[in-house]
Protein backbone atom coordinates (compact mmCIF):
# COMPACT_ATOMS: atom_id res chain seq x y z
CA UNK A 1 0.00 0.00 0.00
CA UNK A 2 1.32 3.41 -0.70
CA UNK A 3 -0.11 6.82 1.83
CA UNK A 4 -0.58 10.11 0.23
CA UNK A 5 2.18 12.31 -0.25
CA UNK A 6 2.87 14.80 2.51
CA UNK A 7 3.59 17.78 -0.44
CA UNK A 8 1.78 17.79 -3.87
CA UNK A 9 3.69 18.05 -6.92
CA UNK A 10 5.43 21.87 -7.51
CA UNK A 11 2.15 24.00 -7.52
CA UNK A 12 -0.72 21.45 -6.18
CA UNK A 13 -2.14 21.22 -3.32
CA UNK A 14 -1.11 17.85 -1.17
CA UNK A 15 -4.13 15.83 -1.18
CA UNK A 16 -5.68 15.31 2.33
CA UNK A 17 -6.21 11.83 3.63
CA UNK A 18 -7.29 10.31 6.82
CA UNK A 19 -4.93 7.22 6.72
CA UNK A 20 -2.67 9.53 8.16
CA UNK A 21 -1.72 8.39 12.19
CA UNK A 22 -3.66 11.03 14.49
CA UNK A 23 -6.10 11.29 16.99
CA UNK A 24 -7.54 8.11 15.73
CA UNK A 25 -5.34 6.29 13.40
CA UNK A 26 -2.50 4.73 14.64
CA UNK A 27 -0.80 3.33 11.66
CA UNK A 28 -1.47 3.88 8.13
CA UNK A 29 -1.47 0.47 7.10
CA UNK A 30 -2.21 -3.04 7.70
CA UNK A 31 0.56 -4.72 9.92
CA UNK A 32 2.94 -6.50 8.05
CA UNK A 33 5.29 -6.70 11.11
CA UNK A 34 3.08 -9.43 12.54
CA UNK A 35 0.66 -12.35 12.02
CA UNK A 36 -2.99 -10.63 12.30
CA UNK A 37 -5.37 -13.54 13.88
CA UNK A 38 -8.39 -10.87 15.10
CA UNK A 39 -9.78 -7.95 14.60
CA UNK A 40 -11.98 -5.73 16.27
CA UNK A 41 -14.16 -3.11 13.72
CA UNK A 42 -15.97 -0.33 15.83
CA UNK A 43 -18.89 0.46 13.94
CA UNK A 44 -19.74 -2.47 12.58
CA UNK A 45 -23.11 -1.95 11.30
CA UNK A 46 -22.15 0.39 8.46
CA UNK A 47 -22.67 -0.46 4.72
CA UNK A 48 -19.01 -0.54 4.61
CA UNK A 49 -17.54 -1.46 7.84
CA UNK A 50 -19.91 -4.21 7.69
CA UNK A 51 -17.84 -5.16 4.09
CA UNK A 52 -14.15 -5.29 5.98
CA UNK A 53 -15.91 -7.67 8.57
CA UNK A 54 -17.20 -9.82 6.32
CA UNK A 55 -13.65 -10.64 4.10
CA UNK A 56 -11.97 -11.17 7.27
CA UNK A 57 -14.56 -13.65 8.64
CA UNK A 58 -14.05 -15.16 5.18
CA UNK A 59 -10.25 -14.92 5.53
CA UNK A 60 -10.32 -16.89 8.47
CA UNK A 61 -10.55 -13.97 11.40
CA UNK A 62 -12.02 -13.69 14.72
CA UNK A 63 -14.23 -10.98 13.41
CA UNK A 64 -15.51 -8.78 16.98
CA UNK A 65 -17.14 -5.36 16.67
CA UNK A 66 -19.33 -2.75 17.78
CA UNK A 67 -21.90 0.04 16.50
CA UNK A 68 -24.40 2.40 18.54
CA UNK A 69 -27.53 0.40 17.38
CA UNK A 70 -28.69 -2.57 15.51
CA UNK A 71 -28.74 -2.63 11.90
CA UNK A 72 -29.48 -4.73 8.81
CA UNK A 73 -25.96 -6.15 8.57
CA UNK A 74 -25.18 -6.73 12.18
CA UNK A 75 -27.36 -10.07 12.26
CA UNK A 76 -25.73 -11.83 9.33
CA UNK A 77 -22.11 -11.00 10.71
CA UNK A 78 -23.28 -12.62 14.05
CA UNK A 79 -24.68 -15.96 11.75
CA UNK A 80 -21.17 -15.73 10.23
CA UNK A 81 -19.24 -15.85 13.58
CA UNK A 82 -18.78 -12.53 14.54
CA UNK A 83 -19.17 -11.21 18.24
CA UNK A 84 -21.00 -8.06 18.14
CA UNK A 85 -22.00 -5.80 21.25
CA UNK A 86 -24.10 -2.58 20.87
CA UNK A 87 -22.62 0.26 22.80
CA UNK A 88 -18.87 0.97 22.68
CA UNK A 89 -17.56 -0.41 25.45
CA UNK A 90 -13.19 -1.23 26.28
CA UNK A 91 -14.53 -4.11 27.29
CA UNK A 92 -15.05 -6.12 24.12
CA UNK A 93 -11.77 -5.79 23.01
CA UNK A 94 -10.19 -9.44 23.28
CA UNK A 95 -6.55 -9.81 25.23
CA UNK A 96 -5.47 -11.41 22.00
CA UNK A 97 -6.75 -9.03 20.23
CA UNK A 98 -4.27 -7.88 17.20
CA UNK A 99 -6.20 -5.19 15.15
CA UNK A 100 -8.71 -2.84 15.55
CA UNK A 101 -10.46 -1.29 12.28
CA UNK A 102 -12.18 2.11 12.34
CA UNK A 103 -14.62 4.56 10.11
CA UNK A 104 -14.01 8.29 9.68
CA UNK A 105 -16.95 8.31 11.94
CA UNK A 106 -15.37 7.43 14.66
CA UNK A 107 -13.92 9.86 17.25
CA UNK A 108 -10.58 9.73 18.93
CA UNK A 109 -12.47 9.72 22.67
CA UNK A 110 -14.42 6.43 21.57
CA UNK A 111 -13.32 4.35 24.52
CA UNK A 112 -12.47 1.16 22.42
CA UNK A 113 -10.07 3.64 20.55
CA UNK A 114 -8.35 4.26 23.80
CA UNK A 115 -8.27 1.12 25.06
CA UNK A 116 -6.42 0.11 21.78
CA UNK A 117 -3.98 2.97 22.16
CA UNK A 118 -3.38 1.91 25.82
CA UNK A 119 -2.47 -1.48 25.02
CA UNK A 120 -0.65 -0.75 21.82
CA UNK A 121 -2.90 -2.00 19.66
CA UNK A 122 -2.62 -0.80 16.15
CA UNK A 123 -5.57 0.78 15.11
CA UNK A 124 -6.03 1.76 10.80
CA UNK A 125 -8.45 2.92 8.28
CA UNK A 126 -11.18 0.20 6.99
CA UNK A 127 -9.74 1.24 3.34
CA UNK A 128 -6.36 -0.36 4.76
CA UNK A 129 -8.22 -2.78 6.17
CA UNK A 130 -9.70 -4.08 2.35
CA UNK A 131 -6.54 -3.39 0.77
CA UNK A 132 -4.43 -5.31 3.49
CA UNK A 133 -7.12 -8.35 3.16
CA UNK A 134 -7.07 -8.20 -0.89
CA UNK A 135 -3.45 -8.40 -0.80
CA UNK A 136 -1.94 -10.49 -3.78
CA UNK A 137 -5.16 -9.80 -5.46
CA UNK A 138 -5.77 -7.68 -9.30
CA UNK A 139 -7.82 -4.63 -7.75
CA UNK A 140 -10.37 -3.13 -9.93
CA UNK A 141 -11.11 0.18 -8.05
CA UNK A 142 -13.84 2.07 -8.32
CA UNK A 143 -13.94 5.86 -7.53
CA UNK A 144 -16.02 9.18 -8.70
CA UNK A 145 -18.23 11.92 -7.06
CA UNK A 146 -21.12 9.85 -8.24
CA UNK A 147 -22.08 6.05 -9.42
CA UNK A 148 -19.22 4.22 -7.23
CA UNK A 149 -21.58 1.67 -5.61
CA UNK A 150 -23.33 1.07 -9.01
CA UNK A 151 -20.30 0.70 -11.36
CA UNK A 152 -18.67 -1.41 -8.71
CA UNK A 153 -21.71 -3.55 -8.43
CA UNK A 154 -22.03 -3.55 -12.48
CA UNK A 155 -18.27 -4.83 -12.54
CA UNK A 156 -18.50 -7.49 -10.22
CA UNK A 157 -21.62 -8.86 -12.26
CA UNK A 158 -20.03 -8.50 -15.60
CA UNK A 159 -16.88 -10.51 -14.29
CA UNK A 160 -18.94 -13.09 -12.67
CA UNK A 161 -20.51 -13.37 -16.53
CA UNK A 162 -17.36 -13.91 -18.21
CA UNK A 163 -16.70 -16.68 -15.95
CA UNK A 164 -14.48 -14.68 -12.91
CA UNK A 165 -15.02 -15.12 -9.38
CA UNK A 166 -13.86 -11.61 -8.14
CA UNK A 167 -13.76 -10.67 -4.82
CA UNK A 168 -15.58 -7.51 -4.03
CA UNK A 169 -16.54 -4.69 -1.56
CA UNK A 170 -19.07 -2.01 -1.19
CA UNK A 171 -20.46 0.34 0.13
CA UNK A 172 -24.39 -0.88 -0.13
CA UNK A 173 -26.05 -4.29 0.05
CA UNK A 174 -26.78 -5.25 -3.92
CA UNK A 175 -28.95 -8.24 -3.89
CA UNK A 176 -27.72 -9.55 -7.51
CA UNK A 177 -24.47 -10.12 -5.48
CA UNK A 178 -26.00 -11.59 -2.70
CA UNK A 179 -24.33 -9.53 0.22
CA UNK A 180 -21.99 -5.88 0.28
CA UNK A 181 -19.09 -8.24 0.09
CA UNK A 182 -16.77 -11.25 -0.26
CA UNK A 183 -13.80 -13.33 -1.42
CA UNK A 184 -15.60 -14.83 -4.03
CA UNK A 185 -18.75 -16.37 -5.04
CA UNK A 186 -17.59 -19.79 -3.36
CA UNK A 187 -14.47 -19.77 -1.97
CA UNK A 188 -14.33 -23.23 -1.64
CA UNK A 189 -14.39 -23.88 -5.10
CA UNK A 190 -11.27 -26.07 -6.64
CA UNK A 191 -10.04 -23.89 -9.60
CA UNK A 192 -11.61 -20.73 -8.76
CA UNK A 193 -10.10 -18.12 -10.27
CA UNK A 194 -9.52 -15.93 -7.16
CA UNK A 195 -6.74 -13.33 -8.56
CA UNK A 196 -9.06 -10.71 -8.95
CA UNK A 197 -10.85 -7.99 -6.55
CA UNK A 198 -13.47 -5.23 -7.17
CA UNK A 199 -13.92 -2.37 -4.49
CA UNK A 200 -15.55 1.11 -4.01
CA UNK A 201 -12.88 3.68 -3.44
CA UNK A 202 -14.11 6.05 -1.63
CA UNK A 203 -13.04 9.56 -2.45
CA UNK A 204 -14.78 11.28 0.58
CA UNK A 205 -12.18 11.35 3.40
CA UNK A 206 -9.22 10.36 0.97
CA UNK A 207 -9.08 7.21 2.23
CA UNK A 208 -8.76 5.79 -1.19
CA UNK A 209 -4.96 6.13 -1.25
CA UNK A 210 -5.24 2.84 0.30
CA UNK A 211 -4.96 1.33 -2.91
CA UNK A 212 -2.85 0.79 -5.96
CA UNK A 213 -5.03 -0.76 -8.15
CA UNK A 214 -4.22 -2.49 -11.20
CA UNK A 215 -7.81 -0.45 -13.13
CA UNK A 216 -9.18 2.42 -11.94
CA UNK A 217 -12.40 3.57 -13.00
CA UNK A 218 -13.08 7.21 -12.37
CA UNK A 219 -17.04 7.50 -12.94
CA UNK A 220 -16.94 11.34 -12.90
CA UNK A 221 -15.01 14.22 -10.86
CA UNK A 222 -16.74 17.24 -9.41
CA UNK A 223 -16.78 19.24 -5.92
CA UNK A 224 -18.18 17.48 -3.18
CA UNK A 225 -17.10 16.46 0.63
CA UNK A 226 -15.63 19.97 0.67
CA UNK A 227 -16.10 19.34 4.30
CA UNK A 228 -12.79 17.50 3.93
CA UNK A 229 -10.97 18.34 1.09
CA UNK A 230 -11.22 22.06 1.61
CA UNK A 231 -11.65 23.09 -2.22
CA UNK A 232 -11.84 21.43 -5.79
CA UNK A 233 -8.37 22.19 -6.31
CA UNK A 234 -8.01 19.39 -3.47
CA UNK A 235 -10.20 16.83 -4.38
CA UNK A 236 -8.89 16.78 -7.68
CA UNK A 237 -5.24 16.41 -6.51
CA UNK A 238 -6.44 13.51 -4.40
CA UNK A 239 -7.73 12.26 -7.64
CA UNK A 240 -4.31 12.69 -9.07
CA UNK A 241 -2.40 10.93 -6.41
CA UNK A 242 -4.38 7.91 -6.19
CA UNK A 243 -4.22 7.86 -10.09
CA UNK A 244 -0.16 8.25 -10.02
CA UNK A 245 -0.55 4.91 -7.19
CA UNK A 246 -2.06 2.49 -10.42
CA UNK A 247 0.63 -0.58 -10.83
CA UNK A 248 2.63 -0.28 -13.81
CA UNK A 249 0.66 -1.37 -16.66
CA UNK A 250 -2.31 -0.45 -15.58
CA UNK A 251 -5.19 1.52 -16.84
CA UNK A 252 -7.31 4.54 -15.81
CA UNK A 253 -10.82 4.50 -17.66
CA UNK A 254 -12.57 7.37 -17.38
CA UNK A 255 -15.55 9.13 -18.57
CA UNK A 256 -15.44 11.13 -21.57
CA UNK A 257 -18.63 12.75 -21.18
CA UNK A 258 -17.67 13.90 -17.61
CA UNK A 259 -14.77 17.16 -17.69
CA UNK A 260 -13.71 16.28 -14.90
CA UNK A 261 -13.06 13.09 -15.67
CA UNK A 262 -11.67 14.01 -18.88
CA UNK A 263 -9.25 16.09 -17.61
CA UNK A 264 -7.90 13.70 -14.87
CA UNK A 265 -7.65 11.69 -17.78
CA UNK A 266 -5.60 14.49 -20.06
CA UNK A 267 -3.53 14.74 -16.35
CA UNK A 268 -2.83 11.14 -15.91
CA UNK A 269 -1.80 10.35 -20.04
CA UNK A 270 0.80 13.37 -19.84
CA UNK A 271 2.38 11.01 -17.14
CA UNK A 272 2.53 8.74 -19.56
CA UNK A 273 -0.67 6.28 -17.54
CA UNK A 274 -2.63 4.42 -20.30
CA UNK A 275 -6.13 6.23 -20.05
CA UNK A 276 -9.04 4.31 -21.12
CA UNK A 277 -12.11 7.14 -22.20
CA UNK A 278 -15.61 5.73 -22.13
CA UNK A 279 -18.90 7.19 -23.22
CA UNK A 280 -20.44 9.27 -26.18
CA UNK A 281 -17.42 11.47 -27.42
CA UNK A 282 -15.90 10.67 -30.85
CA UNK A 283 -12.53 9.46 -29.07
CA UNK A 284 -13.76 7.64 -26.29
CA UNK A 285 -13.03 3.79 -27.23
CA UNK A 286 -16.02 1.95 -25.38
CA UNK A 287 -18.25 4.25 -27.26
CA UNK A 288 -21.95 4.43 -26.52
CA UNK A 289 -23.51 4.94 -30.42
CA UNK A 290 -27.07 4.23 -29.24
CA UNK A 291 -29.70 4.51 -25.93
CA UNK A 292 -33.14 3.25 -25.62
CA UNK A 293 -34.19 3.21 -22.11
CA UNK A 294 -37.37 2.72 -20.81
CA UNK A 295 -39.11 1.83 -17.46
CA UNK A 296 -37.50 -1.46 -16.96
CA UNK A 297 -34.46 -1.12 -18.59
CA UNK A 298 -32.06 -0.11 -21.47
CA UNK A 299 -30.77 -1.15 -24.81
CA UNK A 300 -27.64 0.31 -25.87
CA UNK A 301 -24.99 -0.28 -28.62
CA UNK A 302 -21.35 0.13 -27.88
CA UNK A 303 -18.22 0.55 -30.34
CA UNK A 304 -15.59 -1.33 -28.60
CA UNK A 305 -12.11 -2.06 -29.07
CA UNK A 306 -12.92 -5.67 -29.84
CA UNK A 307 -15.89 -4.40 -32.29
CA UNK A 308 -19.53 -3.43 -32.20
CA UNK A 309 -21.49 -4.82 -29.13
CA UNK A 310 -25.07 -4.54 -28.30
CA UNK A 311 -26.09 -5.03 -24.32
CA UNK A 312 -29.47 -5.09 -22.72
CA UNK A 313 -29.17 -3.39 -19.29
CA UNK A 314 -31.78 -4.49 -16.38
CA UNK A 315 -31.51 -0.72 -15.25
CA UNK A 316 -32.60 2.45 -16.71
CA UNK A 317 -31.58 6.27 -16.84
CA UNK A 318 -28.73 7.34 -19.11
CA UNK A 319 -26.17 7.88 -15.76
CA UNK A 320 -26.84 4.43 -15.34
CA UNK A 321 -25.79 3.57 -18.94
CA UNK A 322 -22.66 5.88 -18.45
CA UNK A 323 -22.06 3.29 -15.53
CA UNK A 324 -22.41 0.38 -17.27
CA UNK A 325 -20.46 1.11 -20.30
CA UNK A 326 -17.41 1.93 -17.46
CA UNK A 327 -17.96 -0.51 -15.85
CA UNK A 328 -18.13 -3.19 -18.97
CA UNK A 329 -14.88 -1.45 -20.14
CA UNK A 330 -12.75 -1.74 -16.83
CA UNK A 331 -14.02 -5.59 -16.37
CA UNK A 332 -12.60 -5.94 -20.12
CA UNK A 333 -9.55 -4.71 -18.74
CA UNK A 334 -9.46 -6.17 -16.19
CA UNK A 335 -9.65 -9.95 -17.30
CA UNK A 336 -7.70 -9.51 -20.00
CA UNK A 337 -10.86 -10.50 -22.36
CA UNK A 338 -11.33 -8.64 -26.08
CA UNK A 339 -14.59 -10.86 -26.92
CA UNK A 340 -16.29 -9.20 -24.03
CA UNK A 341 -19.91 -10.73 -25.19
CA UNK A 342 -20.26 -12.86 -21.81
CA UNK A 343 -19.22 -9.80 -19.49
CA UNK A 344 -21.98 -7.74 -21.34
CA UNK A 345 -24.11 -10.80 -20.66
CA UNK A 346 -23.14 -11.07 -17.09
CA UNK A 347 -23.88 -7.71 -16.62
CA UNK A 348 -27.13 -7.11 -18.44
CA UNK A 349 -28.43 -9.71 -15.17
CA UNK A 350 -27.79 -6.38 -13.01
CA UNK A 351 -31.05 -5.22 -11.37
CA UNK A 352 -29.02 -2.26 -8.65
CA UNK A 353 -28.09 -1.86 -5.74
CA UNK A 354 -29.67 -0.97 -2.70
CA UNK A 355 -31.05 2.89 -2.41
CA UNK A 356 -30.48 3.00 -5.90
CA UNK A 357 -33.33 3.63 -7.42
CA UNK A 358 -35.71 1.14 -5.34
CA UNK A 359 -39.00 0.92 -5.98
CA UNK A 360 -40.02 0.40 -2.78
CA UNK A 361 -43.90 0.14 -4.15
CA UNK A 362 -47.15 1.54 -5.40
CA UNK A 363 -49.55 3.02 -2.59
CA UNK A 364 -52.20 4.45 -3.48
CA UNK A 365 -51.76 4.77 -6.60
CA UNK A 366 -48.44 6.57 -6.37
CA UNK A 367 -44.68 4.96 -7.45
CA UNK A 368 -42.31 5.44 -4.45
CA UNK A 369 -38.72 5.17 -5.10
CA UNK A 370 -36.42 5.36 -2.98
CA UNK A 371 -32.88 6.94 -3.90
CA UNK A 372 -29.36 7.32 -1.79
CA UNK A 373 -28.88 10.88 -3.78
CA UNK A 374 -27.84 13.55 -1.44
CA UNK A 375 -25.21 15.27 -4.23
CA UNK A 376 -27.44 18.12 -6.82
CA UNK A 377 -26.16 16.24 -9.89
CA UNK A 378 -27.75 12.72 -8.41
CA UNK A 379 -30.59 14.60 -7.46
CA UNK A 380 -30.98 16.19 -10.60
CA UNK A 381 -29.93 12.72 -12.50
CA UNK A 382 -32.63 11.20 -10.39
CA UNK A 383 -35.72 13.42 -11.48
CA UNK A 384 -34.65 12.69 -14.79
CA UNK A 385 -34.62 9.17 -14.67
CA UNK A 386 -38.34 9.26 -12.99
CA UNK A 387 -39.27 11.85 -15.87
CA UNK A 388 -38.68 9.17 -18.44
CA UNK A 389 -40.31 6.52 -16.69
CA UNK A 390 -43.99 8.71 -16.20
CA UNK A 391 -43.57 10.00 -19.63
CA UNK A 392 -43.53 6.55 -20.72
CA UNK A 393 -46.80 5.36 -18.50
CA UNK A 394 -50.23 4.85 -20.96
CA UNK A 395 -51.73 7.70 -18.25
CA UNK A 396 -48.43 10.19 -17.81
CA UNK A 397 -47.74 11.12 -14.40
CA UNK A 398 -45.96 13.75 -12.40
CA UNK A 399 -42.42 13.73 -10.27
CA UNK A 400 -42.32 14.75 -7.02
CA UNK A 401 -39.43 14.53 -5.05
CA UNK A 402 -38.98 14.70 -1.17
CA UNK A 403 -35.30 15.81 -0.35
CA UNK A 404 -33.42 14.92 3.49
CA UNK A 405 -30.36 17.44 2.85
CA UNK A 406 -27.27 15.44 4.14
CA UNK A 407 -24.68 17.15 5.72
CA UNK A 408 -24.70 21.50 7.07
CA UNK A 409 -21.87 21.88 5.48
CA UNK A 410 -22.94 20.25 1.70
CA UNK A 411 -26.36 22.38 2.34
CA UNK A 412 -24.75 25.43 2.72
CA UNK A 413 -22.11 24.90 -0.68
CA UNK A 414 -24.64 23.47 -2.80
CA UNK A 415 -27.75 25.25 -2.06
CA UNK A 416 -28.46 27.05 -5.24
CA UNK A 417 -27.29 23.68 -7.22
CA UNK A 418 -30.28 21.66 -4.97
CA UNK A 419 -32.56 24.57 -5.83
CA UNK A 420 -31.96 24.38 -9.70
CA UNK A 421 -32.01 20.12 -8.85
CA UNK A 422 -35.27 19.63 -7.64
CA UNK A 423 -36.86 22.52 -9.91
CA UNK A 424 -36.66 19.86 -12.39
CA UNK A 425 -39.46 18.05 -10.08
CA UNK A 426 -43.09 19.16 -11.07
CA UNK A 427 -43.54 19.30 -6.78
CA UNK A 428 -40.58 18.99 -3.91
CA UNK A 429 -40.15 18.99 -0.19
CA UNK A 430 -37.14 19.49 1.40
CA UNK A 431 -36.64 18.30 5.03
CA UNK A 432 -34.43 18.93 7.52
CA UNK A 433 -30.69 18.49 7.21
CA UNK A 434 -29.66 15.35 8.39
CA UNK A 435 -26.41 15.82 10.96
CA UNK A 436 -24.48 12.41 9.98
CA UNK A 437 -21.26 13.43 11.24
CA UNK A 438 -21.37 17.50 11.82
CA UNK A 439 -22.17 19.26 14.60
CA UNK A 440 -25.93 21.47 14.21
CA UNK A 441 -25.55 24.90 12.44
CA UNK A 442 -28.52 26.59 13.30
CA UNK A 443 -27.66 29.15 10.27
CA UNK A 444 -28.52 26.00 7.70
CA UNK A 445 -31.93 24.40 7.05
CA UNK A 446 -34.26 23.49 4.35
CA UNK A 447 -35.06 27.18 3.74
CA UNK A 448 -31.24 27.36 2.64
CA UNK A 449 -32.25 25.59 -0.38
CA UNK A 450 -35.76 26.55 -1.16
CA UNK A 451 -34.96 30.28 -0.87
CA UNK A 452 -32.96 30.26 -4.60
CA UNK A 453 -36.28 27.60 -5.76
CA UNK A 454 -39.15 28.77 -7.42
CA UNK A 455 -43.00 27.87 -5.27
CA UNK A 456 -43.30 24.37 -6.16
CA UNK A 457 -40.15 23.66 -3.46
CA UNK A 458 -41.42 23.80 0.10
CA UNK A 459 -39.21 23.99 3.10
CA UNK A 460 -40.32 21.55 5.56
CA UNK A 461 -39.49 22.65 9.39
CA UNK A 462 -39.96 18.69 11.17
CA UNK A 463 -39.78 15.35 9.33
CA UNK A 464 -43.45 14.29 10.64
CA UNK A 465 -44.55 17.10 7.75
CA UNK A 466 -43.94 15.08 4.91
CA UNK A 467 -46.99 12.64 4.89
CA UNK A 468 -49.59 15.29 4.89
CA UNK A 469 -47.73 17.67 2.37
CA UNK A 470 -47.73 14.34 -0.25
CA UNK A 471 -51.04 13.20 0.44
CA UNK A 472 -52.44 16.65 -0.36
CA UNK A 473 -50.78 16.75 -3.64
CA UNK A 474 -50.06 13.10 -4.67
CA UNK A 475 -52.36 11.80 -7.18
CA UNK A 476 -52.68 8.12 -8.74
CA UNK A 477 -49.92 7.86 -11.70
CA UNK A 478 -47.20 10.20 -9.70
CA UNK A 479 -43.71 9.09 -9.01
CA UNK A 480 -42.54 9.72 -5.79
CA UNK A 481 -38.53 9.73 -5.41
CA UNK A 482 -37.23 9.85 -1.45
CA UNK A 483 -33.93 10.82 -2.15
CA UNK A 484 -31.35 11.49 0.77
CA UNK A 485 -28.01 9.56 2.46
CA UNK A 486 -29.42 9.55 5.71
CA UNK A 487 -32.76 8.34 7.27
CA UNK A 488 -35.09 9.29 4.95
CA UNK A 489 -35.80 5.44 4.15
CA UNK A 490 -37.17 4.97 7.67
CA UNK A 491 -40.06 7.72 6.74
CA UNK A 492 -41.20 5.43 3.29
CA UNK A 493 -43.45 3.05 5.22
CA UNK A 494 -45.62 5.44 7.53
CA UNK A 495 -45.84 7.64 4.08
CA UNK A 496 -46.84 4.73 2.13
CA UNK A 497 -49.65 4.03 4.25
CA UNK A 498 -50.32 7.57 4.39
CA UNK A 499 -51.48 7.09 0.81
CA UNK A 500 -53.14 3.95 0.67
CA UNK A 501 -55.12 5.71 3.36
CA UNK A 502 -55.88 8.63 1.77
CA UNK A 503 -57.24 6.82 -1.46
CA UNK A 504 -59.25 4.86 0.45
CA UNK A 505 -61.06 7.67 1.65
CA UNK A 506 -61.84 9.57 -1.67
Amino acid sequence: MTSAPENGPAGQPAPRTILRPGGVITQPDWPTDRTVRSVHVVRIGGAGMSAVARLALEAGLTVSGSDSQDGQFIAPLRDAGARIGIGFDAALLDEALDLVIVSTAVRADNPEVLEARRRGIPVIHRAAALAGLLLGRDLLAVAGTHGKTTTTGMAVTALRGGGHDPAWALGAAVPDLGRNAGLGADPAVAGADHELAVVEADESDGSFLAFSPRVLVVTNLEPDHLDFHGDAATLAAAFDAVAAQIVPGGTLVVCADDPGARALGERAAARGCDVLLHGTAEDARWRLRAEHSGPLGAEIELDTPGGPLAVSLSVTGHHNVLNAVGALAAAAVASGTSQPERLAQGLGGFTGASRRFDVAGTAGGVTVVDDYAHHPREVAAAIAAARGIVQAQPHPGRVLAALQPHLFSRTRDFAEDFAAALSAADRAWVLPVYAAREDPDPSVDARTITSSAPDSVTALSEDAQLPEAVTDEARPGDLLLMLGAGDIVEMTPALMRALDEHEDRR
